[in-house]
């Protein structure tokens, strides 16, 4: 997914093709107009330490594919490195930052696992999708947020 695919995602109000569907979903509290629904579908994931969901934009509608457990190295790289930024937006929303302990927690992974997330951070780092909270602050204290932060 491209920078500007998402900053799309974060940046465009919702839109309804069928606003009388949408009207009845809303009263019958099967969804929301407050724009929630990122948020809640992005955490779900982190606490079940699912892969995040993977987003498709076409040109009139969204496609999200919710995915089961995988173990982190089956998991393919692209999928960990939006997992990553997904992990950045969601500890930027809470106040807090991405820390290497962070993204293993994220990820249900032992603290042997720094190296292998730390290679991660630099790649998401590389592709500009996240960006350091202090460039100045020690490495392993280094603490990132979402690049539109």
């Amino acid at each position: 997914m491209s920078l500007v695919e998402i900053k799309s995602i974060v940046d465009n109000p919702p839109k309804s093709r069928n606003e009388k569907l949408a009207s009845l979903m809303r009263r019958l509290m099967m969804c929301e107009e407050l724009v929630r629904g990122w948020d809640k579908m992005i955490i779900s994931c982190e606490t079940q330490r699912l892969p995040a969901p993977r987003i498709q934009i076409y040109q009139e509608s969204t496609k999200v594919s919710l995915f089961s457990h995988f173990e982190f190295s089956n998991i393919p790289v692209e999928d960990k490195l939006w997992a990553t930024y997904m992990h950045a937006c969601v500890k930027y929303a809470e106040g807090d930052a991405l820390t290497n302990e962070s993204l293993r927690e994220r990820f249900g992974l032992k603290d042997t696992s720094a190296g292998s997330i730390s290679r991660l951070i630099k790649e998401a780092t590389e592709k500009k999708w996240i960006k350091p909270l202090d460039p100045t602050t020690a490495r392993r204290y280094m603490k990132y947020i979402p690049f539109w932060a």
